[in-house]
């Protein structure tokens, strides 16, 4: 996988973490692995200026993705083809405040939100309560995984 991840914020983050999850998300999804992708870290006026731009909505917000190539998920026999995946924007201290509020690491939230915004470039969304249901139960199922391969990265 090509991956970049690139902190242009002042909130210092584990970025090895971010490309490591972004890997296994992306080998989960059976994403080329030639694909491209990069994740970039934003300060929340940069972020501001994306949100009303392209989503015509005040102020800064967590994530926004921006796909390329419109690939999808592929399958074990057929990955994705390789191509640019597209960026993902994050903003660490908006992830900061959702973090607190739901009691875990900036970092465990920004992790979800880099999941999250990887599976919006794959195409998934979450407008009606079933491609909610799909988009979120994936969302976990990478978060859990990636989770229990971390700990044993660790021992």
């Amino acid at each position: 996988m090509s991956i970049e991840v690139n902190n242009e914020s002042a909130i210092p983050v584990d970025e090895k973490a971010l490309l490591r999850l972004a890997t296994y998300a992306l080998d989960q999804m059976h994403v080329h692995p030639d694909a491209e992708l990069a994740i970039v870290l934003v300060d929340e006026a940069a972020m501001e200026q994306l949100h009303v731009q392209w989503m015509d909505e005040p102020g800064p917000t967590d994530v926004l993705s921006f796909p390329m190539d419109e690939l999808r998920p592929g399958t074990e026999e057929a990955p994705t083809p390789a191509g640019l995946l597209g960026d993902v924007v994050l903003c660490p201290q908006v992830a900061e405040g959702q973090a607190q509020t739901a009691g875990h690491s900036t970092l465990e939230e920004l992790l979800l939100l880099t999941t999250h915004g990887i599976l919006h470039l794959l195409g998934f969304d979450h407008a009606e309560p079933a491609e909610e249901k799909e988009m979120f139960g994936i969302q976990g199922d990478i978060l859990v995984g990636f989770a229990m391969k971390e700990r044993r990265r660790r021992t």
